[in-house]
């Protein structure tokens, strides 16, 4: 990988000497095989380079691209100016655009707020994907990181994903984005949804009634649903948050917050001696696992060792038990379900095997609910309110039809935010209403008060 900043040559035909030179200073993000999108300077302006490198669709995506931000600027839609595109000194395709400065992407700005703030930055959004609609132009990629907020505007980002429609966005589509904008919202909070839903629906003209409530509720659910599938797919590959490492060796995907790129390869090259350092919590013969602190971070790394050649091919073709608790912890964040914050997987290969595993998470401090009830310093009436809290844990999970797979006392843990669930390994997420009530008895039978 080239170091940072290294230089860059566009061919640019308005030049006299018919090319350009821009200095790239940082990668946002990298698709392998697909794209590389960077921080660079132009002229001492600052700008970001979107490069096309696949043989086939490159220029495909680049016309993409271009179109997009010509069509948002013809409607007037706020969005950043395009400056060029064409070739690069090796013939690749890129696009460069203004980098709107002192901003940042919508999401960064909710993770940060509070409750009030992140009403007012939905409602903000609402507003201009309302005007969006009117203006015949659809978002087919609609989440907080395709927004940025700078000052009191919003932008529109990867304009290669909007759909542009010679009249008004229909009524149908238009409540299946404001469904899933909705979903921002924090849980419970009916009143701020009508409102969200009143304001969008006055910008288009129209009136605001329960059949629209009812009908917004069914299409948040399905488009929320698929945000989630996507949105997993993001979680395995380099992006603005996540970091995938590979070589012959290893296949690695960090979590940014947990360090830089050299930090994250010490990590992976230390990982078994940090183990061995740390304060074991369990070593057995299916797994391993310990806690230390790494990057100014407390850390637990569960290990799934290897058994056989039998074994590492089972799991190779069924994926890492690492990788599905990457995903799964993941998908419980998307859901707002409690559990330790994912911070990387590793997988060590032979040749194409799987050899181990390791899943890190973050340390979190409690007590599991075994102990929990066990403890006689407590007073009656805290016993009563953790139940009550666990249940509806456990309502949240029959609600998205998610079985846990090994629901035991130990694999809840008692923080002071409420109960969190850990042992992500055999969670199971139904489509089929009859098997989610079959692994469901299962679930209950596993979770006994006594």
């Amino acid at each position: 990988m080239a170091e940072f900043p290294f230089e860059l040559r566009i061919e640019n035909t308005s030049s006299e000497s018919g090319e350009e030179t821009l200095a790239c200073t940082a990668l946002i993000r990298a698709v392998p095989g697909r794209r590389q999108i960077y921080d660079a300077l132009w002229n001492d302006e600052p700008v970001i380079i979107k490069i096309f490198s696949h043989k086939i669709s490159a220029r495909r995506h680049l016309h993409r691209e271009v179109k997009g931000l010509t069509q948002l600027h013809e409607r007037r839609l706020n969005s950043a100016r395009l400056i060029f595109y064409g070739r690069v000194e090796d013939g690749r395709w890129a696009v460069v655009i203004q980098k709107i400065v002192n901003s940042r992407t919508a999401l960064d700005v909710f993770e940060a707020a509070d409750e009030r703030q992140k009403t007012d930055l939905i409602m903000h959004v609402c507003r201009e994907l309302a005007q969006q609609h009117r203006k015949g132009v659809i978002q087919k990629d609609l989440h907080l990181e395709n927004f940025l907020q700078a000052e009191d505007r919003i932008y529109t980002l990867d304009p290669g994903q909007i759909q542009f429609y010679p009249h008004e966005v229909p009524r149908k589509k238009s409540l299946s984005q404001l469904g899933l904008l909705a979903c921002y919202i924090p849980a419970g909070d009916a009143f701020s949804v009508e409102t969200l839903c009143k304001e969008y629906f006055k910008i288009r003209g129209w009136d605001f009634g329960l059949s629209d409530k009812h009908l917004i509720e069914r299409l948040s659910a399905l488009e929320y649903n698929k945000a989630i599938r996507h949105g997993l797919k993001k979680c395995l590959r380099t992006s603005k948050r996540i970091r995938r490492i590979k070589n012959d060796e290893w296949l690695a995907v960090f979590d940014r917050s947990f360090g830089d790129e050299s930090n994250s390869i010490d990590f992976i090259n230390q990982i078994d001696d940090l183990m061995d350092a740390g304060r074991i919590l369990k070593n057995g013969n299916t797994c391993y696992v310990s806690r230390f602190t790494w990057a100014d971070t407390d850390v637990v790394v569960k290990r799934y060792n290897h058994k056989n050649l039998v074994h590492s091919l089972r799991h190779t073709l069924k994926r890492s038990r690492a990788r599905r608790g990457w995903l799964h912890a993941h998908h419980f964040g998307m859901r707002s379900i409690p559990t330790p914050k994912p911070l990387a997987y590793l997988e060590r290969r032979k040749g194409l095997l799987v050899w181990a595993s390791y899943l890190v998470t973050q340390y979190i401090e409690g007590s599991s609910l075994y102990h929990f009830l066990r403890d006689e310093n407590l007073p009656p009436e805290r016993h009563v309110e953790m139940k009550q809290q666990v249940m509806d844990l456990l309502d949240q999970l029959g609600k998205y039809r998610i079985t846990h797979g090994d629901l035991k006392h130990t694999n809840i843990l008692i923080t002071k935010d409420g109960p969190t669930l850990t042992d992500l390994d055999s969670v199971r997420f139904h489509k089929c209403r009859w098997m989610y009530r079959i692994r469901s008895v299962k679930d209950r039978e596993r979770f006994d008060w006594e």
